[in-house]
């Protein structure tokens, strides 16, 4: 009997298990991840409670208000009359051409939701009944397995043959006419997962296509591979949008790693926990996607859907709330009209927190169920968010050039470590430890080496060690390696590494500790980018040194005291014109638009 188990066991892996996962054979299918533009590093805002040109327009207005950086505009469903159609619904999306194009023009990214269905009925679309459509694919063979139909949360149709050359001919002349209007990227839904065929009316993880039988595990790789290569046919920064980890579904991933240009890790829910799929589940997909060699990987800023818990709103929520004082006109002026804790659907520490995190994940990702318009919400909320959005977005250069290393083949951009729950290494420069729960006191476990807090640098920590201390809502445990060289793109002075006269310079953080290096690939220069070498030695005197692009550069040196003398290329700058001490923050600070070699020497006397 345990033999004849376990002989069905086997068998049952083997018919069904590996067909769907494939984890035996996911080295062997991977190539490198792509290069992912740098505008997808910078933030991206969608919202699924209202899907109207109107209220995008009113989202991106509130946002540009406010000061709050938006880059990307993710469109979800339903924007088309049938899904997959690829026709823009003019009821919801009046003069759609014009309203492409006038995102464009103020510099937005579009990225349009899609699956692989082909439906007969949709359940949300302007028009329901698609037999004729569905007939149309099936009659010409575009479909996989003669048609076999699957019924998914927004329909029931059959599944496009991606191996299929004239099915790929008919789907992108489809997808044409928003390509030319400016789609910039795909979110790639989940329906592959449901690719599959009948057996005695069972279903099996097989299907037949026009390249011969094909897995689960198969179809999903053509999913994300075609719909990447198609769009990249016509725009060399296209992307697709893909899950990495969600659940332990699959658990090799849901997208090859060669196809994931981003990566999000499913649905997740507006708590903190990990059964409930919180934050803490966000995590666990996140840091486990990473694990696997996915690069630029996020989550929805405080969840997709669901409720917070009045438990949620916590301690810490009410404090900030009572203790922060609301301006009495908004930066742009005019009264503010705020909502409270009690009106929205999302806890704002969880808000918050989550926003934090997200500062410091390859994707910055604000949008789902609930109220995202931050001017409806608390000033506190906005404040902070808005904070760390900008944060995020000067740390685009440091993300990117981790990015393009990935794609070389060095580690992803987040690198878990094996001390400390949800600790990880952001690059090599910082280590965040993320908070989960309703607290402000934490513990960091800090690796071995020198570390700052990077919100107040002034104190060195020796680790390994931990570091036990109060986080406020407005910082975050994010601490940066004695030695780091990183450079920002800075515009605001939110963050206090710079103001607005930082625009169009690089700023690069040095915390100067024997000899250190950071090469800078160019965001700008992608898809072929160049580079940008600073290298620092702290010896008897202080030595930086540039190397390949000239670029306008500020940097933001910490030191203990004001220095006696700063070198450019052999000659002495002036103090208050080229360069000043900020002995409060124990930070030299020069600014430097054009040079000849690149060479500073900073000396103490």
């Amino acid at each position: 009997m345990v033999l004849l188990l376990l002989l069905l066991s086997a068998l049952t892996y083997l018919i069904y298990l590996l067909p769907f996962w494939g984890i035996p054979f996911s080295q062997s299918r991977q190539g490198p991840v792509p290069l992912t533009p740098p505008w997808a590093l910078e933030c991206w805002l969608w919202e699924d409670d209202v899907n109207t040109a109107a209220y995008v327009n009113e989202l991106l207005e509130g946002y540009a208000k406010y000061d709050l950086p938006v880059r990307t505009i993710l469109i979800d469903s339903p924007w088309s009359y049938r899904y997959n159609d690829f026709k823009v619904d003019e009821e919801r999306y009046p003069e759609p051409e014009k309203f492409f194009r006038s995102l464009k023009d103020r510099g937005y990214r579009i990225v349009l939701w899609m699956t692989c269905m082909v439906d007969s009925s949709s359940k949300d679309t302007r028009v329901k009944d698609s037999q004729a459509f569905y007939e149309e694919a099936r009659t010409n063979g575009y479909l996989a397995g003669d048609g076999y139909q699957w019924k998914w949360w927004k329909g029931k149709g059959g599944f496009i043959d991606y191996s299929n050359p004239k099915a790929m001919q008919w789907w992108t002349g489809l997808q044409k006419q928003v390509m030319d209007w400016g789609c910039d990227g795909w979110k790639l839904d989940g329906c592959d997962t449901f690719f599959s065929s009948k057996v005695g009316g069972v279903a099996v993880p097989y299907s037949r296509t026009y390249s011969g039988t094909m897995t689960t595990r198969q179809y999903m790789d053509h999913y994300s591979r075609v719909e990447l290569q198609n769009g990249l046919a016509r725009n060399p920064q296209f992307i697709v949008m893909v899950r990495a980890l969600d659940q332990g579904w699959h658990p090799e991933g849901f997208s090859p790693l060669d196809a994931a240009t981003v990566n999000w890790v499913g649905d997740n829910n507006h708590t903190w926990g990990l059964k409930d799929r919180g934050i803490q589940g966000a995590m666990t997909d996140i840091l486990g996607s990473a694990r696997l060699g996915y690069s630029v990987i996020g989550s929805d800023v405080a969840g997709y859907h669901g409720r917070s818990n009045p438990d949620d709103i916590g301690a810490s929520t009410s404090a900030l709330l009572g203790n922060w004082s609301k301006p009495a006109s908004s930066p742009t002026g005019g009264t503010n009209q705020f909502g409270s804790a009690s009106d929205n659907d999302i806890a704002p520490n969880i808000y918050i927190r989550w926003a934090e995190f997200s500062t410091f994940c390859g994707l910055f990702l604000n949008g789902g169920h609930g109220e995202r318009r931050l001017w409806k919400r608390s000033w506190p909320e906005l404040e902070i968010v808005r904070k760390f959005s900008w944060l995020h977005t000067e740390l685009v250069p440091y993300m990117y050039s981790y990015v393009v290393e990935c794609h070389n083949g060095a580690p992803p951009l987040m690198r878990p470590q094996e001390q400390g729950k949800f600790h990880y290494l952001f690059g090599n420069e910082l280590l965040v430890a993320p908070i989960y729960a309703d607290k402000l006191d934490w513990t960091v476990s800090l690796p071995a080496g020198r570390w700052r807090y990077l919100f107040h640098d002034q104190e060195v920590v020796s680790g390994p060690a931990e570091v036990k201390r109060e986080f406020p809502l407005d910082e975050f445990p994010v601490f940066v390696r004695e030695g780091a060289v990183i450079p920002l793109n800075v515009s605001r002075s939110y963050t206090g590494f710079g103001d607005t006269n930082s625009t169009g310079f690089t700023t690069w953080l040095v915390y100067p500790e024997g000899k250190n290096q950071f090469t800078l690939w160019h965001p700008e220069s992608h898809p072929k980018p160049e580079q940008t070498t600073l290298a620092v030695d702290s010896g008897p005197s202080l030595k930086l040194e540039f190397a390949g692009k000239h670029e306008p550069h500020i940097l933001r040196i910490h030191m203990p005291a004001k220095p006696a003398r700063v070198m450019l290329d052999g000659a002495e700058l002036r103090e208050g014109d080229a360069w000043q001490f900020d002995a409060a923050q124990q930070r030299l600070v020069i600014k430097t638009r054009d040079y000849a070699q690149g060479k500073y020497e900073v000396r103490s006397q």
